[in-house]
């Protein structure tokens, strides 16, 4: 579970990532926060 978490963490940081450099400055900050929050690591969501 732990692995499929950092992948869609991963999915989700790069697709913000994609979004900002496609002009799309709110949607790529939005997706890279929620993937901050949804990475096994630092503040996730899911360890509480």
């Amino acid at each position: 579970m732990l692995f499929l978490l950092w992948i869609l963490a991963v999915i989700l940081v790069v697709g913000g990532i994609v979004q900002l450099f496609r002009g799309q400055l709110l949607f790529g900050i939005v997706l890279i926060i929620v993937g901050l929050l949804v990475g096994p690591g630092g503040v996730s969501i899911f360890s509480k």
